[in-house]
């Protein structure tokens, strides 16, 4: 396994650069946005394809890099469903798994430092976010956190994986890069309390000045979506509404671009065209399924996905490809949900 630990002094923020293997798809965990070029610079010198970038949580104290990555590679943003972040392309609920090649995570949801926190599991380690820190917890005063709720993700959930597990947080302030589950059982000073009771008396005392990137971080990290405004002015998106009155039409494919496991969770619309999205540039290049379809038979392409940000990067991709038939379902299958669509295994 590739395995890279970056780290942006400004923020004191960890980001984590994995992969399987040279030459295969790669994942970024909380990439900061000045430090993008710093990434996609070890990415090409590790011959690696940046397929997703995940946050653990909506960040406070940096800008994130997600949506710079997203524009620059056509990567997938992931994050958890409770986000309040714009358009992020994959939302995870827990139990979730996170999934590149050669390589499966687990999504814990783990609130408490905020309310949309998550963790990422291997076998042999655990990306925290800001819930466990090394020798102590993220704060839980702000962004709708819960002491409650963070004793519960810590007491509950990682502290229940093996005591070997390597962590991997967010954020330190000291210097240290890697604890385990057991270190921070026996060490932690915010984990030697006797009670929930304690824990939350705890953290409400702690009296910690807001971070100094709060205002500016908070706002522009609830704005990561892509300019769909701009797809929908050049004629290339169509409200769950119109999409509707197409369903059934022999003129009209449906594409769904989401992975097996969202369409398992969350259905799909009847009678799509499965393309995942990371398979997309191959299906519209000239010999490819999508580009056949469009070119030979004149068939409408309507893509769509979970919330319209994968949808429209097919679209502005196929259009420089020359399928000027393409188009998208603006909000997705969620936006088809809610007008009524018809869903199916």
């Amino acid at each position: 396994m590739i395995f890279r630990q970056l780290f942006d002094q400004a923020s004191n923020t960890y980001s984590y650069l994995i992969a399987s293997r040279r030459g295969g798809e790669a994942l970024i965990i909380d990439p900061v946005l000045e430090k993008v070029d710093r990434y996609l610079q070890l990415i090409d010198e590790l011959d690696l394809r940046l397929v997703k970038a995940a946050d653990t949580h909506l960040h406070a104290d940096h800008i994130t890099g997600l949506g710079a990555l997203r524009d620059r590679t056509h990567c997938t943003t992931v994050m958890g469903e409770q986000t309040k972040a714009d358009v992020i392309s994959m939302r995870l609920g827990d139990g979730d798994k996170l999934t590149i090649e050669g390589l499966t995570l687990d999504a814990i949801y783990t609130p408490g430092h905020t309310d949309d926190s998550y963790s990422f599991v291997l076998p042999d380690r655990v990306f925290t976010g800001d819930t466990l820190l090394i020798r102590g917890t993220g704060r839980t005063d702000f962004q709708n956190g819960d002491p409650r709720q963070q004793y519960e993700s810590i007491f509950g959930r990682l502290l229940k994986l093996p005591d070997t597990t390597l962590v991997y947080p967010a954020h330190d302030y000291k210097g240290d890069t890697v604890s385990t589950i057991g270190e921070e059982k026996t060490y932690n000073p915010r984990l030697r309390v006797k009670s929930v009771d304690e824990y939350v008396e705890l953290m409400n005392n702690l009296k910690f000045a807001n971070p100094k990137m709060m205002d500016v971080a908070v706002p522009a990290n609830m704005k990561v979506g892509i300019a769909l405004d701009e797809i929908a002015r050049r004629g290339w998106s169509l409200p769950a509404s119109a999409a509707l009155d197409l369903h059934g039409s022999s003129d009209v494919v449906f594409i769904d671009l989401r992975e097996r496991s969202e369409r398992e969770r969350h259905g799909a619309i009847p009678g799509a065209l499965h393309v995942p999205y990371p398979t997309v540039q191959e299906a519209i290049g000239v010999g490819g399924m999508l580009n056949g379809l469009a070119k030979s038979t004149s068939k409408q392409l309507l893509f769509y996905c979970a919330y319209g940000e994968r949808s429209a990067m097919a679209v502005q991709a196929s259009q420089d490809a020359g399928l000027e038939t393409a188009r998208h379902i603006e909000g997705g299958i969620d936006a088809w949900k809610k007008a009524g669509g018809p869903v199916g295994p």
